[in-house]
């Protein structure tokens, strides 16, 4: 299949490359207005079938009062103000202001409410409260850009009034964030391009990559925007393609590219060196690619909006790298022919010691592991445990406006609210009670409420429609922070009369909690079984399946660790949080597993391409390492700049992401691939590649050893058998592999 698809990728080049460019310009066209269509909302994070969700829409119905949307005007004032003092001028206007917008529903301020908490400690602040209905993603951009214009026009809220709230806050999250994605890439991209030199020798050979990572990003951009004709797709799906569509085309050109080098070198620039690159870095790009999309498809397990965004935009990426490695890619590289070479310096045409030399420090690597597998594999073991115990102590946090950075308003308001007022405005804990009947019962039961440590008031119990009732509960500190939680969840413990639902930021956190539990164990199963029968489907063993597994669990392990030590506790520069944000770790394993597995199928491609060759396991591993070896820490290396440049973002949970990412990346790419993988492959020896006769006869039957038939050609495992000297000698720019 493979051969077949190269040989007609070379026969076809032109033709093949000019459909790629008419693709990819049909998808720019498509995708460029992609990130008007995506959503952005705390309803982005609830499970729609929660219960929480479900007694959000019985006060909807019953108030006509979106309670995860609203504004919050923060308003400094001249003079100092009084709970009884008639309203400033300036605070006047500003409640005007909210009370002209169509889809505000009431507007509350200190003088209103009698509420002496609507005013900072120094006397001189106080926030106007504004809430509105339910209200559409563009409708909600709409009126933060009408609000914000209607102050910075008016010479008397300018510079003394700031908008904040959850519906400015989630508008601005959106906004922080693509302006530091594109920010982050286009300082990440020079470093990016210089590595690619450095690593291919030359300005062609590190081109291509680059090309394709264009390419898969417009096809990418595309298939989200189909998606959403279809479902909501949250806009942090933006963050994860543009990182993993990057690093993810740089790795399979990387692959491809090094690859094609070594048979253009003994074969020449013909349809022998397209055919034996496609049918060898081919077959592997092709499982590595279903290996990496499988991992991530398992978030779409979870209920959640924005996880099922974030698995569905990572799916759409990698199938977009991988086709255009698989189709673009060799016909470009038939095109090129030799000049692929080309734009080196002429010293690096002249030497590629450097580039031997690398494939002998590997070689030596795993010469000295394998003496000594069981020290170096406790070792290993021991360094990736260590790192991964402050695991232990893992808390969860959520997002919201509190996260913004103090330049923008929301964010400004936010952090003014936490630190300028003794008690801030609180969202309650809204408790929707199922009953049409009132009376002593839940009387009794709001007093039960009031009685929980950290609940600081109860107001009475009200009804809603003629089927339900409702009791807020104002709890003490943040809303996510550890006393409300804590608060909430045992309130949540309070036997209720009739059957109850709770929600509110506090409950609404905990409800997402709970929600990724009860999932986790089916994502987790999902992608155990896919990863476990592609593994076996590529290398046909029933032990390197398993054995990947466990060292897949110990990198993301190692990396939810290093997470927890950064933020959670507070080092490398990072002020300590009050928790990891609760879908990161989740974002982090998937891709995490994912990419273990990628760089997993790149070795053992090679070292079964070598048992195929006739060298005994040692042998095959040591050569499999040092040909893999340069090309995974070059690949490893370039990812961990694309996907690590979300972490100069001014949130925090896109720091998490992009800063996780890259450590599992880095300490799969050194301690377990360099140490890991050679010291267990020598204890177990030819038991790699066991096998039950029933399951190795079908993999033999399904020819999914090469994917090719039985009379297709020689075997691909014949590049290895070339003379080392030939190799070296006809290829003066020789690449990392």
């Amino acid at each position: 299949m493979f051969s077949a698809l190269g040989s007609a990728l070379h026969s076809r080049r032109r033709a093949s490359l000019l459909l790629a460019v008419l693709a990819t310009v049909l998808a720019a066209l498509f995708g460029g207005t992609v990130q008007s269509k995506l959503t952005n909302g705390l309803s982005d994070y609830d499970d729609p079938g929660g219960a929480n969700v479900a007694a959000r829409k019985v006060i909807e119905r019953a108030t006509g009062i979106d309670a995860q949307q609203g504004y919050a005007l923060l308003v400094r004032t001249d003079a100092a103000l009084g709970a009884k003092d008639a309203k400033p001028a300036r605070v006047a206007a500003a409640a005007a202001l909210l009370d002209a917008r169509p889809e505000v529903e009431q507007v509350i301020d200190y003088a209103s409410a009698s509420n002496p908490s609507l005013i900072s400690d120094d006397s001189r602040s106080t926030v106007v409260i504004g809430s509105v209905g339910p209200m559409k993603e563009s409708a909600t951009i709409d009126a933060e850009k009408a609000l914000q214009k209607a102050i910075e026009d008016d010479p008397a809220l300018r510079g003394n009034v700031w908008l904040g709230g959850p519906t400015p806050g989630h508008v601005q999250v959106a906004d922080v964030s693509n302006t530091d994605l594109a920010k982050a890439e286009s300082l990440a991209l020079p470093f990016i391009l210089i590595l690619l030199f450095l690593v291919f020798r030359g300005v062609v050979a590190a081109l291509v990559p680059l090309a394709g990572a264009i390419v898969s990003l417009l096809l990418t951009l595309a298939g989200l925007r189909l998606a959403t004709l279809f479902t909501g797709v949250s806009t942090g799906a933006l963050n994860l393609a543009f990182a993993l569509g990057l690093g993810l085309s740089v790795d399979f050109g990387l692959l491809m590219v090094s690859r094609y080098r070594e048979e253009l070198a003994v074969h020449g620039a013909g349809s022998e060196a397209i055919r034996r690159t496609v049918a060898t870095a081919g077959r592997t790009v092709l499982f590595s690619a279903l290996t990496v999309a499988a991992a991530l498809a398992s978030l779409i397990a979870f209920p959640h909006p924005y996880l099922r965004s974030m698995g569905l935009a990572g799916v759409i990426t990698v199938v977009s790298a991988a086709l255009f490695a698989l189709l673009g890619l060799p016909a470009l590289l038939a095109v090129l022919g030799r000049r692929v070479n080309a734009l080196a310096p002429r010293r690096w045409q002249r030497d590629i010691s450097a580039s031997e030399a690398a494939g002998n420090r590997w070689h030596r690597l795993a010469s000295g592991v394998m003496h000594r597998p069981v020290v170096v594999a406790v070792a290993a073991t021991a360094v990736l445990l260590v790192i991964a115990s402050p695991v232990l102590g893992i808390k969860f946090t959520g997002a919201d406006a509190s996260t913004l950075p103090a330049d923008t308003s929301a964010g400004r308001v936010a952090q003014a609210l936490e630190r300028d007022f003794g008690k801030p405005p609180a969202s309650p804990m809204q408790i929707v009670i199922d009953t049409g009947a009132g009376g002593a019962r839940l009387t009794s039961y709001a007093e039960q409420i009031g009685s929980v440590p950290g609940v600081e008031s109860v107001g009475a119990p009200f009804r809603l429609d003629g089927g339900h009732w409702e009791i807020d509960a104002v709890l003490g500190g943040a809303p996510l922070s550890t006393g409300a939680k804590e608060a909430a969840d045992a309130v949540q413990d309070v036997r209720a009369p009739y059957p109850a639902r709770y929600t509110g930021l506090t409950a609404d956190f905990l409800a997402q909690q709970q929600s990724i539990g009860d999932k986790l164990p089916l994502a987790a199963g999902i992608l155990t079984v896919v990863t476990l029968l592609l593994l076996f489907a590529f290398c046909g063993s029933l032990i390197l399946p398993f054995k990947a597994l466990v060292m897949n669990f110990l990198s993301t392990g190692a990396a939810m660790g290093f997470l927890v030590w950064v933020f959670q506790d507070g080092h490398f520069g990072f002020a300590a949080q009050n928790g990891i944000e609760v879908t990161t770790p989740v974002l982090v394993f998937a891709l995490a597993f994912g990419l273990s597995t990628d760089y997993n199928v790149f070795l053992l491609g090679r070292i079964k391409e070598g048992r195929s060759a006739g060298l005994d396991d040692r042998t095959a591993v040591a050569e499999g390492l040092a040909r893999t070896g340069p090309v995974v820490t070059s690949a490893a290396l370039l990812f961990c700049l694309a996907v690590g440049a979300l972490a100069l973002s001014r949130l925090v949970f896109i720091k998490e992401l992009g800063l996780g990412t890259a450590f599992a990346v880095l300490i799969d790419a050194t301690v377990v691939r360099a140490l890991l993988v050679p010291s267990l492959m020598a204890l177990l020896g030819s038991a790699n590649w066991w096998a039950p006769g029933p399951l190795r006869r079908l993999h033999e039957a399904l020819h999914l050893d090469r994917m090719e038939p039985a009379h297709a050609g020689p075997p691909a495992g014949e590049a290895a058998r070339a003379p080392e000297k030939t190799e070296k000698t006809e290829q003066p720019a020789a690449s990392a592999s």
